[in-house]
């Protein structure tokens, strides 16, 4: 089966996932976590797309932005994976590829999946054993938004603003929201729509979203429906 086109439509918020190469690690000091952000930084702000949140592993990470075109986050993509893989092949001299192929990523539903995606990625460390709660992993976005650091990097989506009138009373809801976490049916529908790259949302948003691609954004039945009087063999 042909390989779908990635899922791209701008002024949507997109869920990202990169892995390295059969899960080999991709960053392996501070160094390398400091580079990536740097690098996601300025190309972001170069392709126009807004980075709402991303959790940096050891073998893989995850973001969720919003580009301003059809063409940002791919541009953005590939800027950022080239320079990188340059810069860590030199630093472990090594050679070759890094990356489990092509980045996996799709549109999600803002009103339904925004911030449940947020803290499905800020818990990523914690699933993983990495630390006991969220604010206590350093490479992730999450301490923009409890309040423990500022910076350029994160654009906040105004589902986030909406959580509270102060920065205070935003930053404690969002902390309970990632206290809470996210449902198994949700973890899995976000990984798994990712993975796949079909759209994630209600059936009414997938519906209207379909008016404005020729992609296909879910799952339906391989081959041609059968016409009336065929019977399947």
């Amino acid at each position: 089966m042909a390989r779908l086109p990635r899922l791209t439509v701008p002024g949507y918020p997109h869920h990202v996932i990169q892995r390295g190469n059969n899960r080999q690690p991709i960053f392996t000091s501070s160094a390398d976590y400091e580079f990536f952000l740097d690098l996601l930084d300025e190309n972001a702000r170069k392709f126009d797309v807004a980075i709402h949140a991303y959790v940096l592993m050891g073998n893989h990470f995850h973001l969720l932005a919003t580009p301003q075109s059809d063409t940002a986050l791919p541009q953005m993509m590939q800027a950022i994976g080239r320079r990188y893989v340059r810069y860590f092949n030199d630093a472990q001299e090594r050679s070759g590829t890094l990356w489990e192929g092509r980045y996996k990523s799709t549109l999600i539903q803002a009103e339904r999946y925004l911030l449940a995606c947020m803290v499905y990625i800020d818990l990523n460390p914690v699933r993983a054993g990495l630390v006991a709660q969220a604010r206590d992993y350093p490479w992730s976005s999450h301490s923009y938004y409890i309040g423990l650091r500022t910076g350029k990097l994160i654009t906040p989506h105004p589902l986030y603003w909406e959580l509270g009138n102060t920065p205070f009373a935003r930053e404690a809801a969002y902390a309970a929201l990632v206290q809470a976490g996210v449902s198994a049916s949700q973890q899995e529908a976000l990984t798994r729509s990712t993975l796949h790259g079909w759209a994630l949302g209600e059936a009414g948003f997938v519906g209207e979203l379909q008016k404005q691609t020729s992609r296909r954004l879910s799952k339906t039945a391989a081959g041609r429906p059968l016409s009336s009087g065929r019977k399947a063999p």
